[in-house]
């Protein structure tokens, strides 16, 4: 099993958003009991709480549901449990090392790094923006959420 876990800082926009349209890669390559999924944030600011309106809003018009997520925070038995820990932004990737044993083997990295297409380096919060920017969070976290799963892909073959 390979367990990813997606961060951003308060789980409810751009982790979401990834843990959603990932999921949807990942199942319809038939790898749901291959690959675990899952999303955190590095604040506690909305634990327990839904994804943002606006991301639901944007990833359902794309075919995703986010509906069934709810908020949590990135904790240091995430460590334990995850393969792949992957920050939306540097300052997100930064908190996270802070709590990082010593021990792990995982790959802890910005989530666009499977996004070649791309010029940009970290997903952009779209919480204090428009619509657009949460149209834009999309485009990348499908470039990269691809990417990944090609990836994993290689590896499960080895």
């Amino acid at each position: 099993m390979t367990r990813v876990l997606f961060v951003c800082l308060g789980n409810i926009c751009r982790s979401p958003t990834a843990h959603g349209v990932f999921q949807h890669c990942v199942d319809r390559a038939g790898l749901a009991d291959l690959i675990e999924v899952d999303s955190a944030g590095t604040a506690a600011y909305h634990v327990g709480n839904s994804p943002d309106p606006r991301s639901m809003a944007a990833a359902r018009q794309r075919g995703y549901d986010l509906s069934p997520l709810r908020a949590r925070q990135a904790v240091v038995e995430d460590f334990d449990q995850f393969d792949y820990i992957l920050a939306m932004d540097h300052s997100n990737l930064n908190n996270l090392k802070r709590i990082q044993p010593d021990y792990f083997g995982g790959h802890l990295g910005l989530f666009l790094e499977f996004a070649k297409q791309f010029d940009e380096v970290e997903v952009p919060d779209p919480y204090y923006g428009g619509d657009e920017g949460f149209s834009h969070v999309l485009d990348l976290v499908e470039a990269a959420s691809e990417g990944l799963l090609a990836q994993i892909q290689q590896e499960l073959v080895r």
